[in-house]
């Protein structure tokens, strides 16, 4: 049985896992976190949102983040203090202007086929995430943003996916508890929410009762490619733990490490150019019957504001959104926090807002806003990394291809070459 290292316990690592141990691979995680799904994956915004699939590669997005670089409570916050590798990434994400169209549909497109595996997955497994089919509402309050909505809606279609334009009195009858008045909006019926920290755990669990191997706790200081497989160098890093380093061999790795790929990738030869792009979120307990009668239970999307909502069980609402490019900083910050409290107070009044829990987690994020899916430039190396705002929504249809390819480049009647853990000298 071939071995394969995965890098990263989050969403696409996890799915990355169970594709691989479906496919007969002997699997092993390793993140440094104590339990899976403990970063970005732990809080975001609930939505597996098809209709979300527009990228942001346009002239606007930049002539919005020079005009609100000095607001900071922006949607979309730059910080503009110089930095080598923002910089280059911003060069190249402006070099994807010309492929906003395709790859918009081809991102609608893989996420119309990732709803399929998620939902069998979870049937299979009988993981409970929160998960409510109601669709997903997208909000505009002028006609300049229902426009731009109306000829996404045509890239959308072409990219398989079913959205529907409604008007404000439809909204109203979607979702009773939505405040404010609307110049119109879409509807995704077919779009749903859940809990993206339960299900990726509850996969884990499956993967492991299936024979993979998750090492949490545990940091990965080096990865080398050799004539005979891949050798992966970790420490423990459980507080209180002494820090020997241990090495392990495998037949190949797949990298799977959030916005530490591009540090990984560059270990082996390979140029995986993730910036890291902040995002937030407010979980609001609900714990008065008025604060559940008044939350939404259809999600809803605020394009303008860059804002997500998703109702996780009868007693929680997650708002999430916002990006900031800010580097490798996992600050939470009040100013980025209040739009998300005020958004909620706008559109849902009747919601009790004192007691909400703040988040922030960093996407990882590629220039032309497509994950990287396939192989390094050295064998029995493999990457599923760069998803962006849409990890979720694309992670189990990302994780199949991902597993195709490791399948076609490592079949199972190739001799195996991988050793057991050992210690390193």
């Amino acid at each position: 049985m071939k071995k394969i290292a995965v890098i990263g316990a989050g969403i696409t690592g996890v799915t990355t896992c169970y594709a691989l141990t479906n496919r007969g691979y002997d699997v092993t995680v390793f993140d440094r976190h104590r339990y899976p799904a403990m970063a970005t994956s732990f809080a975001n915004g609930g939505q597996l949102s098809a209709s979300n699939a527009e990228v942001w590669t346009q002239l606007s997005t930049v002539l919005k983040g020079i005009k609100w670089m000095m607001r900071k409570d922006a949607p979309l916050l730059v910080n503009p203090r110089p930095d080598w590798h923002k910089l280059s990434w911003m060069a190249e994400f402006v070099g994807n202007i010309p492929n906003y169209q395709s790859n918009t549909i081809e991102t609608a497109r893989l996420a119309v086929a990732a709803r399929q595996h998620l939902q069998e997955w979870a049937a299979k497994e009988q993981i409970d995430f929160d998960y409510e089919q109601r669709g997903i509402l997208h909000i505009y309050g002028s006609k300049k943003e229902y426009d731009h909505a109306t000829r996404v809606n045509e890239l959308l279609n072409k990219g398989g996916l079913d959205r529907r334009s409604v008007t404000d009195a439809e909204m109203k009858e979607i979702e009773p508890s939505l405040a404010g008045d609307f110049y119109g909006g879409y509807f995704t019926p077919s779009d749903s929410t859940g809990d993206i920290h339960k299900y990726s755990c509850g996969l884990a669990d499956a993967c492991v009762r299936a024979g993979a191997t998750f090492n949490c706790d545990t940091e990965v200081r080096s990865v080398e490619h050799h004539s005979k497989g891949i050798s992966l160098s970790y420490a423990d890093i459980t507080p209180g733990a002494e820090d020997s380093l241990q090495t392990a061999e495998f037949d190949g790795v797949v990298v799977c490490a959030g916005i530490a790929s591009r540090n990984i990738a560059s270990w082996l030869g390979d140029r995986v150019n993730v910036y890291p792009v902040k995002g937030y979120s407010i979980t609001v307990p609900l714990k008065d019957e008025v604060s559940q009668q008044a939350a939404p239970w259809v999600s809803i999307l605020d394009d303008e504001a860059k804002i997500v909502t998703s109702r996780l069980g009868a007693d929680r609402f997650r708002i999430a959104g916002t990006a900031e490019f800010n580097g490798n900083n996992k600050d939470i910050r009040d100013d980025r926090i209040k739009p998300l409290v005020e958004w909620c107070r706008r559109y849902f009044p009747k919601v009790d807002t004192e007691h909400v829990i703040s988040w922030a987690g960093l996407r990882p994020m590629m220039p032309n806003m497509m994950p990287r899916i396939g192989t390094g430039k050295q064998n029995g190396v493999f990457y599923n990394t760069g998803h962006g705002h849409l990890g979720w929504t694309l992670s189990p249809v990302t994780a199949e291809m991902i597993g195709d390819i490791v399948s076609q480049a490592m079949p199972h009647n190739q001799q195996i070459s991988a050793a057991p853990l050992k210690k390193a000298s």
